[in-house]
């Protein structure tokens, strides 16, 4: 009994040092940009640049500060207007728990707030976990996205052993007791083992070390990362195919690809959609919009006709 109740103190004393962390966390990175509020939504977004819109979509565990160490920002914005969202409950973004945030939630929202934005089309980039709400989005309103650029996405279904841990801060109560007391210090122990994993085999560069790791290991943050990997299978095993998008789509997948297998995911997809453009890098990871920012900007330009 005596060392039940100093294991509750432990973890009781580690929540409140992880709520600490997280409060301090926000103070030191403060939003970038702007807020819209869509459907009791606070929603979180950057805004740069003037000219054709882009919409930036980042992946599961991210924010839009990974867009924005990448360059691609500032870049893509000589010569679009780019919209990059905090997708819920990452960055700044609020996530109800009164919802369960599929891809398509995700795209019904993200929709009502590029309408709210002035938006009536734009060529969309998902990354990762944000490839599933940018096809979303181009299902609920295909005039509004004119193109598809889809990076290092998971589009079927595949048993993945990773996923089932990656889950269990999303597991009513027991994982509200991982993610305040627990997952955060796995986490920040993990990290540079993770940071890695997900630029493998190219190096990570040095500008992502201004990605505010201690915002991405916030308890809040890890439940939306715990919940979208254990909607991953399921949302790709619902699709039942992509073959009915009609609009021009580029496939970006690195060869060296460690957490999403470039043979069963990207090419498979190019082959279903015949108007599609598939590019794969050889000596690029999943984290495509870093080691290869050139073949990013150059599939915009294909798409939007800019280039041969």
């Amino acid at each position: 009994r005596a060392l039940a109740g100093l294991a509750i103190a432990a973890l009781a004393v580690s929540a409140y040092a992880n709520h600490r962390a997280a409060c301090r966390a926000e103070r030191e990175n403060p939003p970038l940009g702007r807020f819209l509020e869509i459907d009791g939504v606070r929603l979180h977004y950057v805004e740069r640049g003037s000219g054709p819109v882009l919409v930036l979509l980042h992946g599961n565990g991210s924010m839009i500060q990974d867009f924005e160490s990448s360059g691609l920002v500032a870049r893509a914005a000589r010569t679009h207007r780019v919209i990059v969202f905090d997708r819920p409950g990452y960055g700044h973004s609020d996530r109800p728990r009164s919802r369960v945030w599929t891809d398509v939630a995700q795209a019904d929202l993200l929709h009502k707030a590029l309408r709210r934005l002035g938006v009536s089309r734009a060529t969309v980039l998902g990354h990762s976990w944000g490839c599933a709400v940018a096809v979303a989005l181009a299902r609920r309103d295909p005039p509004m996205v004119g193109a598809l650029l889809l990076a290092a996405g998971f589009y079927y279904p595949r048993p993945r052993l990773d996923v089932v841990a990656m889950a269990a801060p999303a597991v009513p109560l027991l994982g509200d007791a991982l993610r305040y007391a627990v997952s955060p210090l796995l986490a920040r122990l993990l990290w540079p083992g993770l940071v890695r994993q997900i630029f493998s085999p190219a190096p990570v560069p040095a500008a992502f070390r201004a990605f505010p790791r201690e915002m991405a290991v916030r308890p809040s943050q890890l439940r939306a990362s715990a919940a979208e990997s254990a909607l991953m299978i399921l949302q790709a095993a619902a699709h039942g195919g992509y073959g009915d998008l009609r609009m021009p789509v580029a496939i970006l997948t690195g060869t060296g690809d460690r957490v999403v297998d470039p043979a069963t995911q990207s090419v498979r997809l190019h082959r279903e959609i015949p108007q599609s453009h598939l590019e794969c890098l050889p000596g690029i990871g999943h984290m495509i919009h870093h080691n290869a920012p050139d073949a990013v900007m150059a599939a915009i330009d294909r798409l939007e006709g800019r280039a041969p």
